[in-house]
């Protein structure tokens, strides 16, 4: 049976990720339903050890055996079929982000393909970036499902110039948000950016929990990071495709920009985010503003001739 190597050198099932990965998000799903908002009776009053459904509820409500149930939430996904997914989906009431999550688990569980080798660099093609650059009012991105900021416009790099200031390429969502202390400020509603940002990751790693990129995130931002490590232990997963975000900019404040996501071409990976103004409003305002200084700053970069030569004090010997 194809396998990998664990930190201790030796080879497992490379389906064991995705069986744990059935037993967390189907347990914190179970968690979240009582038997009142499943419309179920309660017994044992302050006796019930938990808080939310047990299995045998589960496997009730979705009609299926308690011992059935109790194998599939142990990982054992072989042979489900589209019935028992949509009970099980309807009992523990699953929305859509929930339920195709699920499905993209229970998937991964019945592979046994290894896991791919690092893949390359994902490419924005040239006429996606035309229509970049032609939304010249519109800050515009193309971002990867792991949030790299894989193409912007000229506007969208000035947005997010706090993003760009880190040296790390392509610029990362998630990193910024976790990881750069001026998130907090920029995100004026950081904690439901930092909600959204961890449930887009949770809903991607179950597309491919083999994705070495991803997987390298998750892991630096799980290092690194208390407030990730405890939302990504809740195992929620979300689209997240309209909405307003509420930004705070250095140079020109306050912005409430609705955003809109497209799927570019046929990548599932690969998305458009577009953020406009309401008309005539302090955003768009400050959308004029931003446009002005970013345009000037592009012109004192290009009037800047190179200095390549050495600093006169330079202590630096040649190799």
């Amino acid at each position: 049976m194809a396998g990998r190597k664990d930190p201790y050198g030796t080879y497992r099932d490379i389906r064991d990720d995705f069986r744990a990965e059935i037993r967390e998000f189907l347990g914190t799903r179970r968690a979240k339903v009582t038997p009142e908002q499943a419309g179920l009776p309660t017994y044992g009053g302050e006796r019930r050890r938990v808080t939310g459904l047990r299995r045998e509820e589960v496997a009730l409500l979705a009609g299926i055996s308690s011992e059935y149930y109790t194998r599939l939430e142990r990982g054992n996904a072989t042979g489900v079929s589209e019935s028992v997914i949509e009970g099980i989906a309807q009992a523990l009431q699953l929305d859509e982000a929930e339920r195709i999550h699920l499905l993209h688990l229970l998937r991964g569980a019945g592979t046994t393909r290894p896991p791919r080798r690092r893949p390359a660099q994902q490419r924005v093609r040239p006429a996606v970036q035309r229509v970049l650059d032609s939304m010249s009012g519109t800050p515009a991105f193309v971002l990867s499902g792991r949030g790299d900021i894989l193409a912007t416009n000229d506007l969208g790099r000035a947005l997010y110039s706090p993003v760009y200031a880190d040296p790390v390429r392509p610029p990362n969502n998630a990193r910024f948000v976790f990881l750069d202390p001026q998130a907090t400020e920029f995100f004026r509603d950081w904690d439901q950016v930092a909600g959204d940002c961890v449930a887009m990751l949770r809903a991607e790693a179950g597309r491919d929990l083999y994705d070495r990129r991803l997987t390298d995130l998750i892991g630096e931002l799980s290092t690194r990071s208390e407030e990730f490590r405890h939302r990504w232990a809740a195992h929620n997963v979300r689209i997240h495709t309209t909405g307003v975000k509420l930004l705070h900019h250095p140079v020109v404040g306050d912005l409430d920009l609705p955003f809109e996501t497209f799927p570019v071409g046929d990548d599932p990976s690969q998305v458009l985010l577009t953020y406009t103004a309401e008309p005539s409003s302090p955003t768009q305002d400050a959308l004029n503003l931003l446009a002005s200084w970013s345009a000037a700053n592009d012109d004192i970069e290009r009037s800047t001739p190179a200095d390549d030569s050495e600093p006169a004090d330079s202590t630096e010997t040649p190799d």
